[in-house]
Order: C-alpha cells, then structure tokens, then sequence
C-alpha cells in the first residue's frame, strides 16, 4: 500500500493520508455552514453593516438606535396588534355566513317520521308510531346578521381605536425616550474621553517633574523622600487612568447598547457636536405620555358604553337554506327558513350592573392616572429647569478653576524645579489642576445633557430630522354601519 501510495503524485497521495482526509473534511464542513446560513439573517447583517457610519455623529446615532432599537421593533409589533384588533372589532358589523352537513340513521319515531318529511316520501301506510328506520345527509347554509345590540359592538370598535392611538403614543414615547438617553449616552463617551485626556495630562506633567525630581536628588538637593512622593503620586495617577479608561469602554458598551449593536468599535465626532437650542416654552401638553392617557380614557369611556349595553335588547336577523338526502328511503328534499329573533335578559343576576360599576372604576382610574402623570412630568421639567440652572453656573465656576489651577500649576512647577517649593506641595498643586480640568468636562457635559433633558421634559424632539421616523401612517378601516 505504501509503494502504491508513493507511487501517485502529492497532490493524489494528500487524498489517501489521515491528515488528508482531516483537511478534506473540514473544507466540506465549512462548506456546508455557509449554504447551510440563513439569506435572510445574512442579508440582514450586511444591511445592518452597511448602515453604520466609521464615525459616529450624535444624529447618526440617534437615526440609527430609532431604526434599529429592539424597543422600537416591540412597539411597532404592539401597534399591529392594535390595529388588528380594530378590525376584530369592525367584524360584527358584517352578517355571518356558515356552511354545516351531517349525517344521521335513527329508528326514533319523532326522528324518523321528520326525516321522512324533509325528503318527501310520505304515504298513508305510514304508522306514526312506528316509522321504521332511517336516515339523513343534510347540508345547510345560513346567514345571520345582528343589527342592534345596544350599541355593544360600537362601542368595541371605539375602544379598540383608542388603543391603537394608545399604541401608536407608546412609539413616540419610545422614540422621545430613546433619542434623549442616545444622546446622553454620546455626551457620555465625550465626557469620559476628556476625562482620560485629563488624566493622561496629568501624568505627562508629574513625568516631567519626577525627571526634575531625580535630577535634583542627584545633585543631593533633594531629600528621598520627597522624591518617593512623586513616584507614589506618578502610581496614582496611572491608577486614575486605568479607572479614567474603563469608564470611557463602559460607556461605549452603553451607546452601543442603545443602538441594538451586541459589538463593535466606536469612534464619535465630538468636534460637530450641535448646540441644541433651550424650549422657548417650557408647557408640557406635547408628552406622548399624556396623549397615551387620553387614549387610554376614551378606550375607558368606550368600555363602560359597552358594558351598558346590556340593559339593551339585542335583534338578529337569519336565513337558512336546507338539503336533505336519504338513503334508507331514497327520498331528497329542499327547503328554507328566515325570520328575525329578539332577546332581552330580564333578569342577569346584576352582572351587567356589576361590569358597568367596573368599566366605571376603570375609567376614575385611568383618570387620576393621568393627573398622577401630570403631576409627575411637571415635577421632570422643573427638575431639568434646576438642573440647567445649576449646570450653567457649574461650567462658569469650573472655567475659572480651570484658569487659576492651570497658572498656579505652571508657578509652581518653575518653583519646584528652582528647589523652592517640596514635593508635597507640587503634588498638591497638580491634583488641584486635573481636579479642575475634570469639574470642566463634567460640568460641559451636564449642562449638554441637560437642555438634550429639558427638551425631552417638555416633549420636543432632540433633532428635528428624527422626527420624520416617527411619523407613522394610520389607516382607519371603514365601517358598514353602526349598531
């Protein structure tokens, strides 16, 4: 086997070898997982890469979590649903068409003799009591329409559009909600990258005076221990980074989150940042959250005109058309039945009265819901108001701090370097300045993410070419008539 092996040229011997046939194997299996992949779920993915942009503008990512959020796509199920529901609820208004067949043999003399009838083979040598066997196949087709029941299914189709309105204020409330915590989020990454800078700044400058620091100590004008100081506070500043840094990957992993993305690299262009402008009026009578409500009520008000329904009388109309065939006698026939039927429940053991108290004390809740919300999104804008207010006077205090620590930093480092000055007071001086630098970034970015708050609080969107994802289009199905 071997001399027949050594025989074939190499790439014919690969195929006979263990190793060979491992290779051989796994190309095939390869093979068979990628025409074994979804095109679906593939063509999905290439989509979804495509519409990702190398470097991230704040109204990208804002475009890009509104179409592709997990949130939205709940929401956009939801709304479906309701709208499905509304046609449920317009299927009464149309009259109801059935097909039904059986077949039956019976030796009962009631039975049995109308059996007889429906196919036409009665005689006078019939004995009543005792007609003998027989049997049926009947077929029927019927159509029965309800033309008033209290105003019962009315009322359903009310209730239902209200909560499709409902609905469909549910995905502005996610969109509102979404566009403010994705611009939060990319404040975030700008605050933490800043933050890091700060503390990179920081190191390069205790660097610079521990190198002034060792000079000095050898030149025996400096004590050790000052200038273990510098080394001690050089450890933890380099500490400060490492935090400084997994901030900044922890918000990434936030704002990719947000977008629906389970991975990838960010990069934001923080230099285009735009100034949002503050409300000009701070009402909030635009929250979808408020507009939910007032679905949510009419849908209420609907429920107790249905339950109230009851009280009313309900009238159908029907028609039937009936074949009978039998094969006992051999006899057929055909024939037909219409009329109207009229119900009323004299007495239902107070259930009625109990679904009407009920669908009443629904509606007092959705009611005091409303105010509750109300109460709670004037207490937001006045909380995002304060909160600007206070950012505002932060980022001044913190511009002048910034000032003050930067020159007393540089004094002090020419002061160090003369021998002047200890180590403990240079370490001082440069906490001082990172210290500054950081209370600026974070009061920039807290006043940034206040007015994106203020906006949310009195429910105008972050950016106005957003706002053309949320329109959705709304298609009222017609109705036949009322009942």
């Amino acid at each position: 086997m071997n001399q027949n092996l050594a025989a074939l040229p190499p790439r014919d011997r690969l195929i006979f070898t263990a190793a060979g046939r491992s290779t051989i194997l796994v190309l095939c299996s390869l093979i068979l997982l990628l025409a074994l992949q979804p095109p679906a779920a593939a063509a999905k993915a290439k989509a979804l890469n495509r519409q990702q942009p190398t470097i991230w503008t704040v109204q990208a990512a804002v475009r890009f979590a509104l179409a592709n959020s997990p949130d939205i796509a709940v929401t956009s199920h939801r709304i479906a649903a309701a709208r499905a529901a509304v046609k449920e609820a317009q299927s009464a208004f149309y009259p109801r068409i059935g097909l039904s067949t059986s077949y039956s043999r019976t030796n009962n003399p009631m039975y049995s003799f109308g059996n007889i009838l429906n196919q036409g083979v009665f005689n006078n040598t019939i004995n009543f009591n005792d007609p003998g066997w027989s049997d049926n196949l009947d077929m029927t087709a019927g159509v029965n329409y309800r033309f008033y029941n209290g105003g019962h299914d009315q009322a359903g189709v009310q209730a239902a559009r209200a909560g499709e309105a409902a609905s469909e204020m549910e995905l502005a409330v996610v969109h509102s909600r979404l566009e403010f915590a994705v611009v939060r989020s990319f404040l975030t990454i700008i605050q933490a990258r800043e933050t890091v800078q700060a503390r990179q700044s920081a190191i390069k400058a205790i660097a610079a005076s521990l190198q002034v620091a060792k000079a000095r100590y050898a030149a025996g004008t400096m004590l050790k221990a000052d200038l273990l100081n510098l080394e001690v506070q050089q450890s933890k500043t380099h500490e400060n980074l490492i935090q400084a840094r997994h901030g900044l990957a922890l918000a990434k992993r936030g704002f990719l989150n947000l977008l629906g993305l389970a991975r990838g690299t960010v990069s934001i262009d923080a230099s285009h940042y735009p100034e949002q402008p503050l409300p000009g009026n701070t009402s909030f009578a635009r929250r979808p959250e408020l507009k939910r409500m007032d679905a949510a009520i009419r849908a209420a008000r609907a429920q107790v005109r249905q339950a109230s329904s009851g009280y009313y009388p309900t009238a159908d109309a029907f028609v039937n058309y009936r074949i009978d065939k039998g094969y006992e006698l051999d006899g057929s026939g055909n024939s037909w039945m219409g009329g109207v039927r009229l119900n009323y429940n004299l007495f239902d053991g107070h259930r009625t009265s109990a679904a009407v108290t009920r669908a009443k004390a629904l509606l007092a809740v959705a009611r005091e819901q409303k105010r509750k919300l109300s109460l709670a999104i004037n207490f937001e804008v006045e909380q995002a108001r304060l909160a600007l207010e206070q950012a505002g006077q932060q980022l001044q205090v913190t511009k002048k701090m910034v000032e003050q620590a930067d020159e007393s930093a540089r004094l002090s480092r020419a002061r160090f370097k003369e021998g002047v000055i200890l180590s403990s007071d240079l370490i001082e001086v440069e906490n001082r300045l990172t210290d500054a630098l950081v209370r600026r970034t974070l009061a920039r970015a807290s006043r940034r993410i206040a007015i994106a708050d203020l906006r949310w609080a009195v429910g105008l969107q972050q950016f106005q070419e957003s706002g053309d994802m949320q329109q959705t289009g709304v298609n009222k199905p017609g109705m036949p008539g009322k009942k």
